[in-house]
Order: structure tokens, then C-alpha cells, then sequence
């Protein structure tokens, strides 16, 4: 199996990596045309596929950038595969958010979020979290199957229960703190409004792109902070002597690097497999695991870096945060281990 990037990829790649020298440039990316690299080219997108999506998400974990790439990628994604040419025109700025994470639930294809028909429409109740920049609408996942629901804006800037709505259709928003900083929100549902996307068959498919969005990021994360560390013990010296010249610490940056490549190799397999129509159940599995453990390897990070590794000015701290906001959108490590089991 050849992970080499194509031609495209590789463009790709690149001009992710110029727009992201500037820490955080969302405007960039957007006049780059990065964020719609998964909208059809019928709605005036690329038409890219998963592997362009985990190509542009790397780039953006390899510098801790903290933009919207993430759901508006993976929503702009699964539109393109389950929505109407309609559906794809009208959300293809990709101002949608994602919703598929319950209370008490790690990810899953069997959602409690309900939703019934309701005339000519369909109407959902439940509750959804970690929406991460919830924006002009939210694909949602139900046990009927993939909703769009128009949401306005989170009007709380700290986390707090919500005011009651005026309708008890409307619905309603609480913002959530993330590890990060970065804008998240829950999203209560009553009776409210929701146009359909597709049948139950597209929550799994919508489960896929964004565990594998969430790895391709994560392993982004791991090797910006590999390489962070790595040049830090080659130069800081102790006792006269580099770092890196310690027996101790190379065979801790060393379980740094095969944490960053175990990663690396199931993330990709599982976006190739996912890109090709092939199953790709068991590689998403491991890859999402591998991110759990790249946390630890952060951990590690932290202690090479000494002192300046607890100092929230320094790089590696954008890096750990968020190691530790993508490990939690997967349920964490434990989770992973009973999907695995449950697979094989």
C-alpha cells in the first residue's frame, strides 16, 4: 500500500503549509480556498475527497492552529456524499457545524437524538455536545438519520444551562469550554425543525469522515510537537552536554517517534480506504486508539521540555491542548479498545 501524496496532494500540502505560517490566519484559508476543498464543483468547490481532507488537516495540527477546519471540512464532506445539489449550494461557504456527540455516549451509529416527521418536514429532540464552532447551521445525526437544523447564534460566552427559548421548537445553545479555547457549544433539541440530508445509512458514514478528520489532525499535533522537541534537546545542553546526548532522553523522544508514526500509518490507511469506498472500520478504530496515545507522548514532551514545557506561553502548549480537545472528541483511548474488541 503507497501513501505517497499525488500531484494534487502535494500542492496541496504545500499551500496549506504557506497559508498556515501566519498562526491562525482563518481569512487565509478561507481566500486560499483550503475550506472548500470538499465541496463539490458543482456548488463551487474543489470536489476533494477524504485524503485531501486529512492532507489540509495535518498541515493545520502540525502548527496547533486554532481555525474551523476541522467541522467545516467534514460537514462540507458528508453534504457532498448524502445532500442535494441544493443542499450543497447552499451550505458550500461550509458555515455548518457538526453534531454527533451525546452526553455519556462515545461515538456511535446509534444515536438517542429522535426524530419524527412532522407535515412535510421532520422535527428532533435530544441533546448533542462539543459542537466546535457552531455556525449558520448544524448537521445532525438522529436515529432517522442525517439533519441539517438552522441554528443561531451561541449568545453565551461562558458555559451556563440557556435561557429558555421563546419556542420550545427553537433550539437552544450553551457554550462549553474546550482545553484549547476554541468556541464549542451543547445543543438541545425540542421538537425543533430539522430538514433531512439522508437516511440512518449516512450516521455511520458521517461517524467516518469525522473520526478520521479527528486523526488526521491529531497526527498533525504529534509531529508538530516531535519536532518542536526534538530541536529543543538537540540544543539545550546540561552539564555541558546536549540533551539529546542522553541515553534516557533518546529513548524517550524515540517512543515519541513511533507514537507519531504508529499514528501516522493507520490515519492515512484510513482515509486512503475511506477515499477508495473500501471498509475502513478496523483502521479508523486504531488510528482514533493511536490518538489517545499520542496525548501521552505530549506528556513526554512536556517533561523533555523541563520547566518551559508547564509555561503556557511556550509552543508546546498549543500542542498538548490539543492533543487533549481531539482525545476527547473520540471518547479517549478506553472507548477506542472496546470498538476495537467489538470489531474483531
Amino acid at each position: 500500500m503507497d501513501f505517497t501524496l499525488d500531484e494534487t496532494q502535494q500542492d496541496l500540502k504545500k499551500l496549506a503549509a504557506e497559508v498556515l505560517v501566519r498562526e491562525g490566519d482563518e481569512e487565509r484559508l478561507w481566500q486560499a480556498g483550503l475550506m472548500g476543498v470538499c465541496v463539490p464543483e458543482e456548488a463551487g468547490g474543489a470536489g476533494l475527497g477524504p485524503v485531501e481532507m486529512a492532507v489540509v488537516l495535518r498541515e493545520v495540527g502540525a502548527r496547533a492552529a486554532m481555525v474551523p477546519a476541522l467541522p467545516t471540512l467534514v460537514s462540507t464532506l458528508a453534504l457532498a456524499h448524502y445532500g442535494t445539489i441544493d443542499q450543497q449550494r447552499r451550505h458550500g461557504d461550509g458555515r455548518v457545524a457538526i453534531a454527533l456527540r451525546e452526553p455519556g455516549r462515545a461515538l456511535a451509529d446509534s444515536p438517542a437524538t429522535a426524530a419524527r416527521p412532522v407535515g412535510d418536514g421532520w422535527a428532533l429532540t435530544g441533546r448533542k455536545i462539543s459542537i466546535l464552532y457552531p455556525g449558520a447551521a448544524v448537521l445532525v445525526t438522529a436515529d432517522e438519520g442525517l439533519f441539517l437544523v438552522e441554528s443561531p447564534p451561541v449568545a453565551a460566552s461562558e458555559p451556563t444551562s440557556g435561557a429558555a427559548p421563546t419556542s420550545s421548537a427553537e433550539p437552544v445553545f450553551a457554550a462549553e469550554f474546550t482545553s484549547t479555547g476554541e468556541p464549542a457549544a451543547t445543543i438541545v433539541l425540542d421538537g425543533t425543525p430539522a430538514e433531512r440530508v439522508a437516511g440512518p445509512e449516512a450516521v455511520a458514514g458521517a461517524r467516518r469522515l469525522f473520526t478520521a478528520a479527528v486523526t488526521a489532525q491529531a497526527s498533525g499535533v504529534l509531529a508538530g510537537a516531535l519536532e518542536l522537541t526534538t530541536s529543543y534537546i538537540k540544543t539545550r545542553k546540561q552539564f555541558g552536554r546536549a540533551l539529546a546526548e542522553f541515553q534516557a532522553v533518546t529513548m524517550q523522544i524515540a517512543d515519541v517517534y513511533i507514537a507519531d508514526r504508529a499514528l501516522d500509518v493507520a490515519m492515512w490507511s484510513a482515509a486512503w480506504r475511506l477515499g477508495e469506498g473500501l471498509p475502513a472500520e478496523q483502521d479508523l478504530a486504531l488510528a482514533a486508539y493511536h490518538v489517545g496515545e499520542a496525548l501521552k507522548a505530549l506528556y513526554t514532551c512536556q517533561h523533555l521540555h523541563g520547566g518551559l514545557g508547564l509555561d503556557v506561553t511556550y509552543p508546546l502548549h498549543r500542542y498538548f491542548a490539543q492533543a487533549k480537545h481531539l482525545s476527547h472528541l473520540l471518547g479517549g483511548a478506553d472507548a477506542q479498545l472496546d470498538q476495537i474488541g467489538a470489531l474483531v
